[in-house]
């Protein structure tokens, strides 16, 4: 797998959601790749917030994705060769707060970005984030694959299939592969990553923050579903399927243009309670309580990908396990509640020489 040291410097690429978790990350990665980098999203919605620790030397512009002529002149503006769309509504249970709020974000915000896309000839690739939630959740212990139909119970996961679909009928109509470099040169494709973890995730309702805020009070952290299944990643790993989906858009190899898969080896797809255990074993502090009650509000029990496709096409796989995940990701809250330290680039550097 490639380590992009050429494919992204000097190139001006637009990152929406870049307030998010994976957006800062993803921002970092590319700034020290030599990408000129331009971030719309929304003012971040926790303190402390990831991006704002990093300090980045990087055009921010306060945006929300469902103004479509605000982002529309955004983009005209810029002339990005290529947008990684993140910004999201991204919390299953805040979906069932917020419905609308979550179909207009991820569903008609997708479509603000790809239409704007659409009306800009200087985007030659769009990689739209959507999640592994977007499939119809059958509950079954093999890993879904881009071809499984799109579905989701709650209005989160529903709004992530919805927004594959938006991907599919642009692709088809507009950026159509068949057609490129004849009458359009634009590439779209979508990533479907497993459960991120890393340093600088403050999200509510997440594993990992929810542990290091109980870790902040010396409180124990209540564990709602500790028997649920997820196919969990360090957040590095995850981008660098989207950096090097975007790369192959750049370079005009039009049969990437296509759904992909970005997820953990099948011995990382542990059960809530298991990652417990892992975090644990790294900062001595943690303490849980591991509920026994049914959620009252549903939440998929078993969740797995199918990345054989990734895996084959584009040679790609994660570098770091479950467990180097959770020892990186523990390691960075330590260093930043303890000392203040922020890890970030010194994270990046060791999985690239990794």
């Amino acid at each position: 797998m490639t380590d992009f040291s050429v494919a992204y410097r000097g190139k001006k690429v637009l990152v929406t959601g870049h307030t998010g978790f994976k957006g800062s990350w993803l921002s970092l990665w590319l700034q020290s790749l030599g990408a000129d980098v331009v971030g719309y999203a929304l003012s971040p919605e926790t303190e402390p917030s990831h991006l704002t620790l990093l300090d980045l030397d990087m055009v921010s512009v306060k945006g929300d994705i469902r103004d479509f002529s605000h982002l529309q002149r955004l983009i005209k503006d810029v002339q990005p060769e290529i947008i990684f769309h993140l910004a999201a509504q991204p919390l299953v249970r805040r979906s069932y707060r917020e419905p609308v709020e979550t179909f207009e974000t991820n569903v008609m915000g997708t479509v603000n970005v790809l239409e704007a896309c659409r009306q800009t000839p200087s985007v030659r690739a769009i990689v739209n984030i959507t999640s592994d939630k977007c499939y119809e959740n059958r509950e079954w212990v093999w890993g879904y694959r881009e071809n499984d139909p799109m579905g989701g119970y709650d209005p989160y996961s529903a709004s992530k299939g919805a927004a594959e679909l938006v991907s599919a009928a642009y692709r088809r109509s507009y950026f159509n592969n068949a057609e490129y470099g004849k009458i359009h040169e634009t590439l779209l494709a979508t990533c479907r990553a497993g459960n991120v973890i890393g340093g600088g995730d403050w999200s509510e309702d997440r594993l990992i923050p929810d542990i290091v805020r109980a870790v902040t009070a010396k409180e124990a952290v209540t564990i709602r579903s500790p028997n649920a299944t997820r196919p969990w990643q360090h957040v590095l790993d995850a981008l660098s399927g989207y950096l090097l989906l975007g790369q192959k858009l750049l370079e005009g190899q039009s049969e990437f243009a296509d759904a992909w898969n970005f997820g953990p080896s099948d011995e990382d797809v542990l059960t809530v309670k298991e990652m417990c255990s892992l975090f644990e074993k790294e900062w001595e502090r943690t303490r849980f309580n591991f509920s026994k009650e049914t959620p009252r509000l549903h939440e998929a029990g078993l969740l797995k990908l199918d990345c054989s496709k990734a895996h084959t096409l584009l040679n790609w796989r994660g570098r770091w396990h479950a467990q180097e995940a959770v020892i990186a990701t523990a390691e960075w809250y330590r260093a930043y509640i303890e000392t203040g330290k922020i890890l970030s680039r010194e994270q990046l550097k060791k999985w690239m020489d990794t």
